[in-house]
């Protein structure tokens, strides 16, 4: 029996202590073992994705980043060469 790209296995072996446990959870709440293990992955998943995504800030670093955000510094002499060479560079490829 193949397995499609829809549907993939994942396996692990487990010490038996940690398969009972893991049993007697999933009995607990009505699933079947594969249905317990599949959406404690996925909800253990999400919470990591989401984690990792969000940008924490203190309210004093927030404060200040939004203040930058909306009220940006006039640009440097550094930043208006680097500007320059940048469009310089596109310039230049062209011909």
């Amino acid at each position: 029996m193949s397995i499609s790209k829809e549907n993939q296995r994942v396996s692990a072996r487990v010490p038996a202590h940690v398969y009972d446990t893991l049993a007697q959870a999933a009995d607990l709440v009505g699933a079947t073992l594969n249905q317990f293990l599949v959406q404690s992955a996925i909800e253990k998943a999400q919470t990591v994705i989401e984690n990792e995504r969000l940008i924490k800030m203190t309210t004093r670093s927030a404060n200040t980043f939004f203040d930058a955000v909306e009220n940006p510094p006039a640009p440097s002499e550094k930043l208006k060469d680097a500007m320059r060479a940048y469009k310089g560079s596109f310039d230049n490829a062209e011909n």
